[in-house]
């Protein structure tokens, strides 16, 4: 792993792309027909978190994949504050237990390594190995692909319609999320955001047709203003 990261960092995010779309599209597939959500995917989840973050700190890369705490002042930390508004948007209609307890926890302990990971492959390693040759053109890919690998879903049984919109906000938030990064030097807001947004799924009521149009602008537009936003101005 070391050799090929070292060899060269674009394959090597290639590659981890690769192992966490099949593993996990594998794992979930597996889960569902034991008849268990995410029993077999919240194990493996975690295992390459562990896996990932004691391989990063061996290698003194914390700071590099934006590991450690960034260096804002405390007044700063309300640009943070639309983060918020995001990670609310699956409670809008209101909280209900979705999965039995168990199942729960699994799929928490699932949906928080998932935002763990996604965020350090595709804003950590993908995005870093692109930016040496093109700052914006990195931060357009790294994007764009992190919201197309959500058609995977497709393959899981979603809905065309659903996997389309999760796939334009997830665009949309990958956009954000590498700005974020690029300009606080940080991944944990992002990391947190996505991890939290993802989890409160497992306990999102129904929602209106109003409030699901208004949770998709939400998720939709707000990152791209919130993009332009902190683009314009100097977090530190």
């Amino acid at each position: 792993m070391k050799k090929l990261y070292l060899k060269d960092e674009l394959t090597f995010a290639l590659i981890w792309i690769g192992i966490y779309v099949f593993s996990l599209s594998l794992a979930d597939g597996l889960s569902s027909n034991v008849g268990f959500e995410k029993i077999i995917t919240a194990p493996l989840c975690l295992f390459m978190c562990l896996y990932l973050f004691f391989w990063i700190k061996k290698m003194n890369l914390e700071e590099k994949f934006g590991l450690k705490h960034s260096k804002i002042p405390a007044k700063r930390l309300l640009y943070y504050s639309p983060l918020f508004l995001i990670v609310t948007t699956n409670l809008w209609g209101g909280i209900q237990l979705n999965y039995s307890i168990l199942e729960s926890i699994f799929y928490v302990i699932s949906m928080l390594c998932v935002g763990f990971l996604e965020e350090l492959i595709f804003r950590g390693f993908l995005f870093k190995a692109l930016s040496k040759d093109n700052l914006q053109q990195a931060i357009l890919i790294s994007s764009i692909t992190f919201g197309i690998g959500h058609i995977v879903n497709l393959f899981q049984g979603a809905e065309l319609f659903s996997t389309l919109m999760q796939i334009i906000y997830a665009i949309s938030a990958g956009y954000l999320f590498t700005i974020l990064f690029h300009k606080t030097g940080t991944l944990i807001p992002c990391i947190v955001t996505h991890s939290v947004l993802n989890s409160l799924s497992a306990f999102s009521a129904p929602r209106s047709d109003l409030l699901e149009f208004t949770a998709l602008a939400v998720l939709i537009i707000v990152p791209v203003i919130y993009s332009i936003y902190i683009q314009k101005h100097d977090f530190l």
